[in-house]
């Protein structure tokens, strides 16, 4: 029965050749998309998964009570890990983590011998390898971090100071912002791509602690992370009520509250509103999962389509086999047959196609996917060839095995309306979807345009930033910034404390005539050197500039209109604020975005500083690289020992948006394919329409009907189709795209011709897929359809 199936499913492909090439491209093509995104998925799903403590591991969060709202921060006070663990029997382990001066991507230079690499490095708590799983090669996880003067390096870090992994441990590495040496201890597997903290070495907390010498809580001095390990059987709940009042317990000023939540949900889970968890990168995780199952939705449609609207040319073997007593559930069996080997068939092809996709693929996202047939891929896959059969095979094989064998062998077989309705309404969804695609994709695109063009309120090109690593102090911070500007390709350099583009300091210990005490205020700031308002070209509305040549006693600081308004000070030039001391207001800029466009513009105060953690310095158009090798050459000649690494601000500002812009291309691609997908069904049943309507159309041609009018009878249908999608998709693409936009603080506003120019789009696509065949029915000589009669 088996092999008699098989043969009349290879028959019926080779007779329907036309119809078994649309559907086998459409499959093929939705099943690759759908591997593609499955792909994608899985790994954002996996990010910080692998720890092998994953279920006990978390991390410390503060809500932070303000003015204007809850801030919602992970950076935590200095020794709260420590508190926790001598404090709280559910605490297991507890380590803090920190960067230097809490700029989380700042690299290090270490050295051996004549080898100097630039690394990320940073301090943690000795307890660090024994609550995460990352792989030690040489080292014990309990004493690898015990000792301060110790040093973990990555293999690649490794390698690249000693050459080879042999003897490591025990060898010295100096650190050179210290210039102090430090033991290697152990080394470490490179770290796993889907780890969210990424590092090239690390060193003890203690080192830290020794260093910094820093408070045990300072309402601005919150730069470090603190992550737990509870103990077995502690409830997450019971313990997050427990602690969320911990930080008063110290500091009854504190304004700040506590709680925990899964280390492995940060990645996907990171977005809070007034201290409420609310999305993340999770929304993409949805978003393109929903786009993987109604592209397949949309490539089923076509097979079912194409399935019942051949049915009138398969009713006589339904008749035959009824008639020789072939039961209904044999005949459903053998459509789903013919279903599940179809897409058998497009799994192969489409497997095929994502192996040579792949590596564009991930260029275009950032990732470093693979095709592995693991388990889990090998179950995916099942499910999807699963839903996919099913889903294309199930309502033509329900359709065609219920033919009535009496009718069809009296040649009595008529389509009911029932099933043109049906088919007629799956092509109306699956052009609805096109149109919600088409809308979604200019409306990304619109927005990834406003943020890319939008006045910031500062000048982000050729302004390069690298770090003072190196520099004794400010004396010699002013020198080489005056040997700089002196370079002819140079309009501006200055020094800053951290870069304009989401500055990490908070502050909120700032106080000024008229604040009510009880109220904390969150500012943002940085410590700037004179000349860096020039540099950014960030407009002031009243006051000065920075100058060293206002000579003053106290602090001279500048706030910008967000800032000002908060205060609600009427005359601010020349007015002394509690800035951690006294600090005299000298200018006020206007109003420019630090951080991403999805926040509102906040207060933000610059204060004047001699010495900087990092230089910027604004190039002039033309000869960037026989400038940029005059200021390293400054710069060597300044820090001897220390490699020139510098970067872009504007690549920084690009960075802030570099998930919707991956997001903005693939939805372009996936949203082509669903199209294209849509348009493939539509010229199969066109074909199919105008096949049917042949003698038809011969007819009415012998009787004086033009090719136009010919034109616009076969057409006239799938025209009143794809309105009907058209004017149920605009309003939901509408919703769709409107609360996508409510996550911006600025967003474009959706005009009009976004909407009918994708559903002209889209009929003008269905239409010229078509009138293809169409126009070849309107030509063909009713002779040769009527020569029969």
């Amino acid at each position: 029965m088996l092999r008699h199936n098989l043969l009349l499913i290879f028959r019926n492909f080779k007779k329907f050749e036309s119809t078994f090439y649309i559907n086998l491209i459409g499959l093929t093509t939705g099943l690759a998309s759908a591997l593609l995104i499955f792909l994608w998925v899985s790994d954002e799903l996996g990010f910080d998964q692998f720890h092998e403590k994953n279920g006990r591991l978390f991390q410390v969060m503060v809500n932070r009570q303000s003015g204007t709202g809850i801030q919602t921060e992970d950076m935590t006070p200095a020794f709260l890990a420590e508190a926790l663990a001598e404090e709280m029997p559910e605490v297991e382990m507890a380590v803090t983590t920190a960067s230097l001066q809490g700029f989380d991507d700042i690299k290090l230079s270490i050295a051996y011998e004549d080898v100097t690499l630039k690394e990320m490095g940073k301090f943690v708590g000795k307890d660090f390898f024994n609550m995460f799983s990352y792989e030690l090669i040489q080292g014990d996880a309990e004493q690898i971090l015990a000792d301060k003067n110790s040093i973990v390096l990555s293999e690649t870090t490794a390698l690249k100071l000693f050459k080879s992994l042999e003897n490591v441990v025990g060898k010295i590495v100096t650190l050179k912002v210290k210039d102090e040496g430090y033991v290697v201890s152990g080394v470490f597997k490179d770290l796993p791509a889907n780890s969210s903290y990424q590092f090239d070495f690390l060193i003890s907390w203690d080192a830290y602690k020794e260093y910094l010498q820093p408070h045990w809580y300072d309402w601005d001095e919150t730069l470090y992370r603190t992550y737990i390990l509870l103990s077995e059987g502690s409830d997450p709940q019971l313990f997050n009520e427990k602690i969320t009042d911990f930080i008063k317990t110290k500091y009854k000023d504190s304004p700040d509250q506590i709680f925990i939540r899964p280390y492995s949900s940060g990645y996907l889970h990171g977005k809070y509103e007034n201290g409420v968890q609310a999305g993340g990168r999770i929304e993409y995780v949805k978003l393109f999962s929903a786009i993987a199952i109604f592209i397949l939705i949309i490539a089923s449609i076509n097979f079912m389509n194409l399935s019942t609207a051949k049915a009138f040319s398969r009713a006589k073997e339904v008749g035959i086999k009824k008639s020789m007593g072939a039961g209904r559930r044999i005949l459903i069996l053998q459509y789903l047959t013919e279903s599940f080997l179809l897409t058998l068939l497009a799994l192969l092809l489409s497997i095929a196609l994502v192996l040579t996709l792949l590596p564009q693929f991930n260029l275009l996202t950032g990732k470093s996917l693979s095709l592995v047939f693991d388990l889990r891929m090998c179950l995916a896959i099942t499910v999807v060839v699963a839903f996919t059969g099913l889903l294309s095979g199930s309502y033509p094989a329900l359709y065609l095995s219920g033919f009535n064998p009496s009718l069809v062998m009296k040649g009595k077989f008529q389509t009911g309306k029932n099933e043109i309705s049906v088919r007629k309404g799956l092509v109306v969804f699956q052009f609805c979807l096109s149109v919600i695609f088409i809308v979604s994709v200019l409306v990304v695109y619109k927005q990834i345009d406003l943020i890319q063009s939008k006045n910031l309120g500062y000048n982000k090109d050729n302004v390069i930033y690298f770090d003072t690593e190196g520099f004794t102090g400010a004396e010699q911070d002013l020198a080489f910034l005056s040997e700089v500007r002196n370079i002819s390709g140079v309009s501006h350099a200055s020094g800053t404390s951290d870069i304009i583009v989401n500055p990490s300091a908070i502050m909120t210990g700032i106080s000024w005539p008229g604040k009510n005490p009880e109220e904390v205020y969150v500012f943002n700031g940085v410590g700037v050197m004179e000349g860096m308002i020039e540099l950014l070209g960030i407009e002031i509305k009243e006051g000065r500039s920075f100058s060293y040549d206002f000579q003053s006693d106290i602090d001279q600081i500048i706030i910008n209109e967000a800032a000002l308004e908060i205060m609600g000070l009427k005359d601010p030039i020349g007015e002394v604020i509690d800035f951690y001391g006294d600090a005299e207001i000298v200018g006020v800029v206007k109003n420019f975005h630090f951080k991403s466009l999805y926040e509102e513009v906040k207060p933000f105060v610059f204060l004047l500083e001699r010495g900087a953690m990092q230089f910027m310095v604004k190039l002039k158009a033309g000869n960037e690289q026989e400038n940029l090798s005059k200021i390293e050459e400054s710069f060597k000649k300044f820090n001897p020992g220390y490699n020139f690494n510098y970067k872009y601000l504007d690549q920084d500002y690009q960075a802030l948006y570099a998930s919707e812009q991956r997001i903005a291309v693939l939805s372009r691609y996936f949203a082509g394919i669903a199209v294209i997908i849509s348009c493939l069904g539509l010229f199969g049943l066109a074909a199919f329409t105008a096949e049917k309507r042949t003698k038809e159309i011969g007819i009415r041609k012998v009787l004086g009907s033009s090719e136009w009018k010919i034109i616009k009878l076969l057409s006239a249908d799938f025209a009143k189709m794809v309105s009907v999608a058209i004017v149920i998709a605009l309003p939901l693409s509408y919703y769709i795209t409107s609360n996508w936009l409510d996550n911006f603080a600025y967003k474009i506003d959706l005009q009009w011709w976004y909407f009918v120019g994708a559903g002209a789009l889209t009929m003008l696509i269905a239409l010229l897929t078509v009138s293809f065949q169409s126009i070849k029915a309107a030509l063909a000589n009713p002779v040769n359809s009527l020569k029969s009669e």
